[in-house]
């Protein structure tokens, strides 16, 4: 289980190298308009700009953000000014000796908006990225225009077991990952991450029990769902989010008029939790700028 883990990193870590800088500063996928670090909460987030018309926060899943910050980054950029955030202690980011939290996260994303005098702003996610999303809207719901989750659960019971038996293994793993990670293409994109704490750190904050349930509810702000099809979730669990946002309640009728909810759920055949924003990218952003664009 945790080879396949490591292939599928370092496949994504493979395709998306081309596409990102080498170096720090420079752009993900072609020249960006400004580049920045910004100290918040006992850490320092790197981020960059892309592209032009109406802000959008793009935040990348764990570990590897140039998996988000490829080809999804260049296809949101074409319509969107796009700030692409480094997670602290992922990429170009600093960190600090307190343990993470999807919480964290969100505050930290907040405090940068601060900085940046962004008061509200789209924010699309994937994974661990879309877990931040997702508490930013609960956390910050006043700074959340629209949402775009990409395969997140919202609770440890909705993930398969195998998932959470990696993360309950992960941070006594973590120096044998950091070691076969440091002769990976990760390894030289981002030199200065300290591997062993990121696995560390990833293990721990998913092990504790967490159930966002009730307060998923409450999220005003329209959201877009997208999973794999084959994800690291039940797809009981795909439609329950689905659900507790007001959807799947009726039919929408002939024109979609009686649509009871303007929030989405879109599921993307022949991808996994991995590759959905490899081999999946077109399709996920295609849909993602058709709901931002309502």
């Amino acid at each position: 289980m945790f080879k396949s883990f490591l292939a599928a990193l370092f496949a994504a870590a493979a395709l998306s190298t081309p596409s990102i800088a080498q170096t720090e500063g420079a752009s993900a996928v072609s020249t960006s308009i400004y580049s920045d670090r910004v100290a918040v909460n006992g850490v320092e987030l790197y981020y960059e700009v892309h592209g032009e018309g109406e802000p959008l926060v793009m935040l990348h899943g764990g570990v590897n953000p140039s998996d988000m910050f490829g080809a999804p980054l260049a296809r949101m950029a074409e319509t969107h000014k796009v700030y692409a955030i480094h997670l602290r202690g992922h990429g170009f980011s600093t960190d600090s000796d307190a343990p993470w939290s999807y919480e964290q996260m969100a505050d930290d994303l907040a405090a940068l908006l601060d900085e940046l005098e962004i008061e509200t702003v789209d924010i699309m996610g994937w994974s661990m990225g879309g877990g931040v999303a997702l508490q930013t809207a609960i956390r910050h719901p006043d700074r959340v225009g629209k949402l775009v989750v990409i395969s997140m659960s919202i609770n440890n019971e909705g993930k398969f077991p195998e998932i959470q038996d990696q993360f309950e293994a992960m941070p006594a793993m973590a120096p044998q990952f950091a070691q076969q990670l440091s002769q990976s293409p990760l390894a030289t994109l981002y030199p200065d991450v300290d591997w062993e704490a990121m696995f560390r750190k990833t293990g721990e904050m998913n092990q504790s029990g967490y159930d966002w349930t009730e307060d998923f509810a409450q999220i005003t702000s329209p959201t877009l769902l997208i999973f794999a099809d084959a994800d690291m979730m039940y797809p009981e669990h795909m439609v329950e989010m689905y659900r507790l946002l007001g959807g799947g309640t009726r039919d929408a009728g002939i024109d979609g008029s009686l649509r009871p909810t303007p929030n989405q759920l879109a599921i993307i055949p022949d991808t996994t939790h991995y590759d959905l924003m490899l081999k999946g990218a077109d399709v996920a952003t295609d849909f993602a700028k058709a709901f931002l664009a309502k």
